[in-house]
């Protein structure tokens, strides 16, 4: 949960939240949205990447190398929801993404792409949810 806070107050993403994900290489997503800040409620646009289970975002889309250090990272598999928001926030193309505590807000440039991030993070959430992992999966064929 610490690492989802960081990520939504907008603090410098801890290292071991992306350690081994080549978020330069063939992203699933990638693209322009607006994201809200936390504690001052200012919108600012930013690229993101969606990449093994893993929303990332930097200033600009020349700044992913290899080298590069994300703005901020959020884990998607601590996520339960994707959401339009356009009736929350009075915006058109805004969605959501929450956990049970945190909501964070973006705004895609068209309605096509805003439900394209929806699905794409929505995927995300059920392929890396730590909710069921695979060693509680329990197997009823195999009991007898």
């Amino acid at each position: 949960m610490e690492n989802l806070w960081r990520a939504a107050t907008g603090q410098d993403p801890n290292p071991e939240d992306y350690y081994g994900i080549e978020f330069w290489s063939n992203p699933e997503r990638s693209g322009w949205l607006t994201k809200q800040g936390d504690y001052i409620k200012t919108w600012r646009r930013r690229w993101f990447v969606l990449k093994q289970g893993k929303l990332f975002w930097f200033k600009d889309s020349h700044d992913v190398t290899r080298f590069s250090t994300p703005r901020g990272v959020i884990p998607v598999g601590t996520c339960l929801t994707v959401k339009g928001a356009e009736d929350i926030l009075h915006k058109p193309c805004a969605f959501e993404l929450s956990t049970g505590n945190v909501t964070m807000y973006f705004i895609s440039d068209t309605e096509k792409e805003k439900e394209e991030w929806i699905n794409s993070i929505g995927r995300s959430i059920v392929q890396h949810s730590r909710s069921v992992t695979d060693s509680e999966v329990v197997d009823y064929d195999s009991r007898q």
